[in-house]
């Protein structure tokens, strides 16, 4: 009231001089007011000639003020909070004692332990009052960063720096004590804590006193699920929710927590809210008053009023607001005294129940340069424009050190200043800065900026005996342990240190979390230059590095370095002399020098030594080290690696997993180079780079390649080591090493190094050696001459000698390579910090962008600005202005020309012809007229002519092609002829095509040959004719073929296909021969020498040729046919069948075009595309290790290729793609709510409707969908342009049992009246609501079946229902003919939830006008249909139809009359249609065969126990003539039969009959140890002892090593099988091995076990003396020892086995071993033994109560009532704790009570009355 008063005081209008300045900014903060002196003259006469103002005009001027309030005081600020605020606040951070919470404008509160609730605080104090601190709830489990809660202001201060302190409450007694009972409505939404848990949900406190509310498990469940993981809720935790119900006057309400219902909650009018009872929070609708300067001023809920700071409003649409305007608004926080109310626009806020996000644009601690002045507030702060377009703002106190020193006019709008992040404001999703010196010149600012092993500096700010706390800022302080305050220990470290001296200290670590930071002051580590080791993956083999001994055992050291990385020093590693006692050398805190031995980080297991680095490990010189790193790692192998550092001229990377150090040259990163310099500079330290091959090794060092070129020819067979395996005419990739100018050097693996003349380094006239190639550019080489005296070798790299002849495909296989390297640099830089890389990596070439031209040059270049490309250089040439006249500011669309990833340059155009491109599906081998639009080294960005559609194109055409003259050289605007060869190859949507190679001086070759060892085959003259026997040696033995060495020089060729005539599958051929072995063989055919053509004998060369020779037995001692001549591949290709089966021979994976090619004959090449390989998905996964080179494979012809000249084959037998056919798809595109489009073999399409993804239909069908996953797939349906393809389990593998809950649906013909089925919203439109039930069959829901709220219109169900959901509906008439089918979503037909949610607030429809309506609509509807029908049918077909009519009726009444009387799992499966082809039939039909008659033969008896006696009879005799209703019986009886009986064969609890059934539930359940050990008992039932032991080890192989225990059970199985059925000595060895593979004492354990359940007491007893010795220290042997003796009646042992085991064991465990050892004897020993024991240590430890209890415990069950009572009276008269005492009094009433009178109960309760009387009386006194 004071405020009003204020406004209006008693005795009239008084003007004071404040109201007079406060009127005058007011108007100056109207933006739109318009005042002169006149009118205010002409108000001030007309006020004083005026009678009394009505109360109408006064809450008018009231609202003004307030209005005019509103507009000035928009920003809160810590000096205009008071007491009883009411907030939204955001939890920021979650710590053990307070929630710290932001508020509006950057402020942040706290919130206690004990400001949550009352019920968590009582919770809590009797937890700490019982000890239980293991189940104290933490807050971090009931809150976390993001919640949004209400809070109100429960105290303001100062802390004790002299800072403001905000302490808040969010107990719902003080943010909702304005509302009483009487005020509740049902929808309200408020907040509460979790008070209590009942047995059918929970009691909520909402603070309203009277009041309960309740809220039940249904009503909690889906947010459960949703927001709480699963987890049920805890007393304390906050919740959001809506009054359901308001009962008994608002003294019980009902709640709901349904996340739909909370986030479309609103405040109405009804809810009578008002500025006294407003909760922050509120969602209402609004209006808006005025548009300031600063924001809006709003009126909702009948007129009051509230603003909106600018910083609230909804960045989508600032500057749209207008008068008048009608939006949603969220109470913000409401201030007391003025009642004023502010609001926010923003989207988050304007869905209760939602969490917020914390902004991660800019982290804590980074400094921004350049922060531009958005608007000044004064006395208030700055609000800034960041550069990437985000807001950021500074407070006063932030602007600048001091008062004195701040200087208002700095900050004029558009000034720029450098700023520092020091929060985030999550409320108006800003960072939060400061301009002050001090802090933008701080090393750090919090906990999250300091890094372990950093150098640090700060003040001794005291001194105490657990160390020194050093001061490094105001808010951040660090600890220095005793043991680090020097390198040797201090007795007085006051003599070294005092308060306020500045010390350096190095970070050990650091917990952000805890805010806790340990340091060190060792000189030795504060001044080590050694690499800091902060984690395990950082510790490479051999590095040196400074640590410091936490722990010296008799095993060795334990050392500690940096971020709790620690390692062990073994014994024998402490020192080259042996130490044998490391306690007397070594102690706690010394600094040592450490050399890493072995590292294992997935593990944490760190290897270190103490040795000087010559001593380390065994090897004693370099030469050994070499030798084995060479071993380990041979030239060619493919490894990966992780970068470890960048240096110069490469990248310092380690070999995974073992970790050794290795060099990969910036040269060698890839085959092109452009891409070399950006790999480069984009891969950072830790990143992981996959196949690496080993190029070469120079003095111990690892030297990297990852040219593609080079590994690919690595991968096909041994690299040459030295000149002596080269040949004349090999062609091999290489490095360029050096140029010089008489030519270049080339390099290759293994170091050969050889010299390509400037003659023979082009086909072109070489000018300068320099403009040909670069050093570390990769070239193929072709060998022309070799000395091999003085091991030289002359090349060529002319293309015409090492080019192919498909110039083409070729160029288009390194374009792809080149885009997928662009692909994996996008990768990299999406992942990195940098927000320049993420926003450059998510441009593609053809995006449309909005962009704002910045400036134009001289020469055209016009440059661009934008928020997608946000600091980044957008520019376009002249030649892509087009016709387009831009000029600074102006907005325009332009398209993506092309990418520059290496400078971050982005090229568009603004050309019309590209902004309106027609994109269409171009056809395979298809020539186009093209205008080149943007030339990059590498590729070239082309345009279609007529469509403007954007092409890719390659440069070069070869690795050799880097030269060309400039009348070569492409440029912008020129036309061009392209081939598009493949279709589908594209990129990022844009396909790739080639276009026509420079000529070259070489005839074009038909194909390359496979081996290419031909083309180095000389001609030799030779006498030899076809059918010749010849007898040779093995000159050399090639992946596909046999070089063989004949008479005279001769060299001939065998061919893989003739070496065997039975060929193995899987096999490789050549392998059987070795090189010097001598054959005998056969001349088939011969080869041209140079062009590798057949000859005919009568050809004129036939005797230069190469003899094509055969060693199959078969044709050596028979006819054989000779090798075909002069017909055409063609015509060859033609002879093979589509369908036919042959063997073919693996000669390599192509990774490019990621297929395999294979050879069939010497002449007949062919290729598997990837999807053919298998039906098996594992085999996908590494296609290049699954088939080696040379192997043999059964292949099924497809037919030729595109080009016709190689055959098209499968592996997985599928030919061609037919309606049943199962095969392997490729996830092209995922379309939301529709469904998946899927790449499929032969270049076909499919599409995969929502009902075909599962046999169950779930809420997000295509959640796991990934593009480019390659799944199984079954084709359904057939077309010209496009196949229909399930996922569903039941089509993919008929041969597996599955659950299919949603039957597929193939016609209209498999419905019935009456079914319920569940499907996906397709469309809602005028007629309707059509809900798909499958791929081809969908039904309509009229909106009278659709709800059963009153709708008026049709609009609500589009906005509230989404497309693709999934709905139960009932199936209500199926029309065959016109394949109609109609639909109910009522609650009342599918027992499942109304479609629109309450929260809508619809009126709900009466039922006798609804039953009324549907009946007339009903009746309506059969009179037109009769009519129809009179119309077309004869009078005598009308009488059938009618009857036929009636029958129907009175059929579906006794239906629905049947199903009411049904079980649910009848109905169920009366539900599931019946198909002829569903494949859960098949199944069943294949597994019946052995189990039909038990399975169905008790479902038959149970049906005819159902009929009637009539129906019996008719059952047997057989009636050839059934009405309709009987033929529905019988099929509904056929269906319920065989649903059963699939159930049955498909029950999980069936016990499987074979070793089939048995490898079946492996391969489902591969890690369950029981399926294993069952499948062993299968085996041993049937005496197969080695199929068990098979079983048993395939276990081990299969069973994850992650599953420890799993492993184990399988360990023991074996050892139980070898002990009953194998020898002593297969025992030991399956013993030993479970040792070296399983936790030893586990092991040891289940041994002795067995041998004691099998009656092998010697070997048990020795083995458990072998555990003593092993495990001395482990208190479980010993009691396991102690027990087996015990119950072998060897008691007397047991005592000299416990004086053993009081040696052994540590001190602390003495009283609880005695106390187990007499446990033992209690129950298998001397009960006066045990007696003497617990007498003798309670003795020695009184006040144990654990003893006493288990001492009692034992005597209830072993000893005599007497005793027991005489144990009890001592230890009720102890001196313990009153807790302990009242559990002692307890159990001694609960004892007398069953086991004594009424006088002894009596007895005990009078003197548990007399101890608490002596202590009542002790306080007292």
């Amino acid at each position: 009231m004071a405020a009003v008063d204020e406004d209006f005081p008693r005795g009239g209008p008084q003007r004071k001089p404040s109201e007079r300045t406060e009127k005058r900014s007011v108007e100056e903060d109207n933006l739109f007011g318009v005042h002169h002196d006149d009118e205010s003259k002409k108000r001030k006469r007309k006020k004083e000639l005026s009678p009394k103002k009505t109360k109408k005009q006064r809450s008018d001027k009231t609202r003004g003020l307030q209005t005019k309030q509103l507009i000035k005081d928009e920003t809160l600020y810590f000096k205009k909070l008071t007491v009883g605020t009411l907030l939204l606040g955001c939890v920021k951070q979650v710590t053990d004692f307070e929630l710290v919470i932001g508020l509006p404008h950057g402020l942040t509160g706290y919130v206690s332990l004990t400001s949550i609730c009352d019920a968590y605080t009582n919770s809590l104090r009797e937890q700490v009052n019982e000890e239980l601190s293991e189940d104290l709830t933490v807050l971090s489990d009931l809150y976390s960063p993001g919640m949004v809660v209400r809070c109100v202001v429960s105290e303001l201060g100062k802390t004790k720096n002299n800072h403001h302190s905000l302490n808040l409450s969010i107990n719902p007694k003080d943010v909702n004590k304005t509302l009483s009972p009487g005020a509740l409505r049902a929808g309200m939404l408020l907040s509460g804590c979790v008070s209590n848990i009942e047995d059918h949900g929970y009691l909520v406190d909402i603070g309203v006193q009277a009041t309960k509310a309740f809220l039940s498990h249904e009503k909690a469940q889906q947010y459960i699920k949703r927001k709480n993981r699963g987890l049920p809720l805890r007393v304390g935790q906050y919740l959001s929710f809506l009054l359901e119900a308001v009962k008994n006057d608002g003294r019980f309400v009902q709640l709901s927590m349904h996340p739909a219902d909370v986030i479309a909650a609103t405040a109405t009018e009804d809810q009578k809210w008002s500025l006294y009872n407003l909760l922050p929070g509120l969602v209402m609708r609004a209006e808006v008053q005025k548009v300031t300067l600063h924001g809006l001023v709003l009126q909702f809920l009948s007129g009051l009023p509230g603003s909106v700071n600018f910083m609230h409003l909804d960045p989508q649409k600032v500057g749209t607001y207008h008068r008048g305007q009608k939006l949603k608004a969220c109470v913000l926080y409401v201030q007391p005294d003025t009642k004023s109310v502010h609001l926010t626009l923003r989207p988050l806020f304007l869905q209760p129940g939602a969490a917020l996000q914390q902004p991660n644009t800019h982290r804590i601690g980074e400094v921004l340069e350049e922060c531009t002045v958005l608007h000044y507030r004064k006395g208030v702060g700055v609000i800034f424009q960041l550069e990437d377009g985000t807001f950021a703002f500074s407070r006063k106190l932030h602007l600048s050190d001091t008062k004195l020193t701040f200087d208002p006019t700095a900050f004029h709008e558009g000034t720029k200043h450098r700023c520092r992040v020091i929060d985030h404001s999550p409320m108006e999703q800003m960072a939060v800065v400061s301009l002050k010196k001090s802090i933008l010149e701080a090393p750090f600012l919090s906990y999250q900026d300091i890094k372990p092993g950093q150098l640090i500096e700060g003040k001794v700010s005291s001194l105490d005996k657990y160390g020194m706390h050093v001061k490094l800022t105001d808010h951040i302080r660090g600890l220095v342990p005793q043991t680090h305050l020097a390198d040797i220990p201090l007795k007085h470290p006051e003599k070294l240190y005092s308060v306020g001296d500045q010390v350096k200290c190095r970070v050990l670590t650091v917990n952000r979390e805890t805010k806790k930071l340990i340091l060190t002051r060792k000189k030795t580590l504060v001044g080590s230059k050694l690499p800091i080791i902060t984690q395990y993956k950082e510790a490479i083999a051999r590095r040196q590095a400074h640590g410091y001994i936490v722990s010296v055992k008799p095993f060795g050291c334990i050392v500690r370095f940096y971020n709790e990385v620690r390692g062990l020093v073994p014994e024998h590693e402490l020192s080259a002399q042996p130490v044998p006692f490391p306690e007397k050398v070594f102690y706690v805190g010394q600094v040592v020098k450490v050399t890493v031995l072995k590292c294992d980080p997935s593990q944490e297991k760190l290897l270190l030594s103490l040795k000087t680095t010559g001593e380390v490990g065994t090897e004693a010189d370099g030469t050994t080290k070499e030798c084995k790193v060479s071993t380990m790692y041979p030239i060619g192998k493919i490894v990966d690696v992780e970068v470890l550092a960048k240096v110069e001229n490469g990248l310092e990377v380690s070999v995974l997993p073992e970790r050794v150090p290795a060099f990969l040259p910036t040269t060698h990163l890839s085959d092109h180079v452009s891409n070399c310099r950006l790999l480069a500079e984009r891969l950072q330290k830790g990143d992981v780079l996959s196949r690496v091959m080993c190029l070469s090794q120079t003095r111990g060092q690892i030297i990297l390649c990852r040219k593609a070129a080079v590994m690919a020819f690595a991968e096909q067979g041994p690299l040459p080591k030295d000149v002596f395996e080269l040949q004349v005419g090999m062609q091999m990739p290489g490095l360029v090493k050096s140029i010089m100018l008489y030519g270049v050097f080339v390099e290759f693996p293994h170091g050969l190094v050889g010299l390509a003349p400037k003659a023979a380094m082009s086909d072109k006239f070489v000018t300068n050696t320099k403009d040909h190639f670069v050093v570390g550019q990769t070239v193929v080489a072709k060998v022309t001459n070799l000395d091999e005296e003085k091991k030289r070798l002359l090349l060529t790299l002319k293309l015409s000698e090492c080019g192919s002849g498909e110039a083409d495909s070729e160029s288009l296989v390194l374009l792809s390579q080149y885009l997928r390297e662009l692909e994996f640099i996008r990768s990299l830089m999406s992942s990195r910090d940098s927000p320049v890389a993420a926003s450059l990596s998510r441009l593609t070439t053809g995006q449309r962008l909005q962009l704002v031209v910045d400036r134009v040059k001289a020469d055209g270049t016009v440059y661009f600005t934008g928020t997608q490309v946000n600091r980044l250089t957008v520019s376009a040439s002249h030649y892509h202005q087009g016709e387009a006249s831009v000029t600074p500011g102006q907005q325009c669309t332009a398209v993506v020309v092309f990418v520059d990833l290496l400078s971050s340059i982005v090229h568009v155009s603004l050309r019309q012809e590209l902004l309106s491109a027609n994109i269409k599906k171009l056809k395979g081998i298809s020539q186009h007229p093209v205008v080149v639009q943007f030339v990059a080294p590498e590729v070239a960005v082309v345009s279609l002519r007529g469509t403007s559609q954007l092409l890719l194109i390659p440069v070069t055409f070869h690795l050799n092609d880097t030269f060309c003259f400039e009348s070569e050289k492409l440029s912008v605007g020129q036309t061009l002829s392209v081939l598009l060869r493949t279709e589908g190859m594209e990129h990022h949507g844009i396909p790739l095509a080639a276009w026509g190679p420079r000529k070259h001086c070489r005839a074009k070759r038909e194909r390359q040959l496979s081996e290419g060892v031909e083309e180095v085959l000389p001609g030799v003259r030779h006498t030899l004719c076809i059918g010749d026997i010849v007898n040779g040696t093995v000159k050399s033995v090639r992946i596909t073929c046999l070089l063989i060495a004949l008479e005279d020089g001769v060299t001939g060729f065998v061919h893989a296909s003739e070496i065997l005539d039975q060929v193995s599958e899987g096999t490789v051929p050549t392998l059987r021969q070795k090189v010097g072995n001598v054959v005998r063989a056969k001349i088939i055919g011969g080869k041209d020498a140079k062009s590798h053509n057949f000859l005919p004998v009568t050809h004129p060369n036939f005797a230069m040729s190469i003899p094509e020779l055969t060693l199959r037995p078969s044709k050596l001692s028979g006819e054989c046919p000779a090798v075909a001549q002069g017909e055409q591949l063609a015509d060859r290709l033609k002879s093979f069948k589509v369908g036919q089966v042959l063997t073919c021979y693996v000669f390599k994976y192509n990774s490019a075009k990621q297929c395999l090619d294979v050879e069939v004959t010497p002449d007949i090449r062919g290729k598997i595309e990837l999807l053919l390989f298998s039906l098996n998905l594992k085999s996908l996964k590494r296609p290049e290790k699954e088939f080696r080179r040379g192997q043999a494979l059964t292949a099924t012809v497809i037919g030729a290729d595109s080009t016709e000249t190689r055959l098209s084959l499968s592996l997985s037998g599928v030919c061609s793609l037919e309606e049943g056919s199962i095969t392997l798809g490729t996830i092209k595109k995922v379309i939301p709510h529709v469904g998946v489009t899927i790449g499929l073999p032969f270049g076909k399409t499919g599409r995969v409707g929502l009902c075909d993804v599962a046999d169950s239909y779930s809420e997000t069908p295509l959640e796991g969908m990934a593009l480019g996953r390659t799944v199984r797939c079954c084709v359904i349906s057939k077309n010209a342009n496009q196949l229909a393809v399930s996922f569903r389990n039941s089509r993919v593998s008929p041969e597996s049992p599955s659950s299919i809950r949603d039957p597929e649906i193939t016609s209209v013909r498999d419905l019935r009246k009456g079914q319920l089925l569940r499907g996906y919203i397709k469309t809602i439109g005028e007629p309707g609501i059509f809900v798909s039930l499958s791929a081809s069959v969908s039904g309509r829901v009229q909106y009278h079946h659709a709800t059963d709220y009153f709708v008026k219109d049709h609009e609500i169900f589009l906005r509230n229902i989404p497309k693709g959901k999934l709905v139960t509906v009932k199936v209500l008439s199926v029309n065959n003919e016109q394949n109609h089918v109609e639909l109910s979503l009522l609650p009342q037909d599918t027992r499942k939830p109304d479609l629109l949610p309450e929260s809508l607030g619809l009126l709900p429809k009466e039922p006798k006008e609804l039953n009324d309506a549907e009946k007339e609509v009903t009746t309506i509807g059969k009179r037109k249909r009769g009519d129809l029908e009179s119309e077309q049918l004869s009078s005598k077909r009308k009488k059938i139809k009618k009857k036929q009519k009636h029958l129907e009726e009175s059929d579906s009444g006794v239906e629905v009359y049947s199903r009411e009387e049904e079980s649910d799992t009848d109905v169920e499966q009366q539900q599931n249609p019946i198909k002829s082809e569903v494949p859960r039939l098949q199944v069943s039909s294949s597994f019946a065969w052995d189990a039909s008659l038990n399975t169905i033969a008790p479902v038959t008896g149970r049906q005819e126990d159902l009929s009637s006696d009539s129906e019996e009879d008719e059952s047997k005799d057989y009636k050839p003539k059934m009405n309709r209703r009987e033929k529905e019986a019988g099929k509904q009886q056929m269906e319920k039969e065989l649903a059963k009986v699939e159930q049955q064969l498909m029950d999980p609890n069936r016990q499987p009959q074979s070793a089939d059934d048995f490898d079946r539930l492996v391969l489902s359940s591969p890690n369950s140890s029981i399926v294993w050990m069952q499948y062993m008992a299968f085996h041993l039932h049937a005496t197969e002892i080695e199929k068990a032991r098979a079983v048993a080890e395939r276990a081990l192989k299969t069973i994850s090593f992650r599953e420890e225990q799993e492993k184990l059970n399988i360990w023991v199985a074996l050892l139980n099988l070898e002990n009953l059925y194998g020898t002593e000595e297969s025992l030991m060895k399956v013993f030993e091995r479970a040792v070296q593979y399983s936790e030893p004492l586990k092991v040891f354990q289940k041994l002795a076990n067995i041998y004691t359940k099998s009656e092998k007491y010697k070997q048990a007893d020795s083995l458990y003396n072998t555990m003593l010795k092993r495990f001395r220290q482990e208190s479980t042997v010993w009691l396991s020892y102690a027990t087996f003796l015990l119950k072998q009646g060897r008691a007397d042992c047991t005592n000299a086995l416990l004086q053993r085991a009081l040696k052994c064991l540590p001190q602390k465990e003495h009283v609880d071993i005695i106390a187990k050892f007499a446990q033992l004897e209690f129950r298998l020993g001397d009960t006066e033994q045990a007696k003497a024991m617990f007498e003798n240590t309670l003795s020695s430890y009184p006040k144990r109560t654990d003893l006493w209890s288990v001492y009692i415990d034992m005597m209830i069950k072993y000893g005599n009532q007497e005793e027991v009572r005489h144990l009890f009276e001592r230890v009720v008269h102890l001196k313990l704790a009153p807790k302990k005492m009242k559990f002692f009094f307890k159990r001694y009433l609960e004892y007398e009570k069953r086991h004594g009178n009424e006088e002894s109960v009596q007895a005990v309760k009078e003197k548990a009355l007399e101890y608490v009387e002596s202590k009542s009386s002790l306080v007292d006194s």
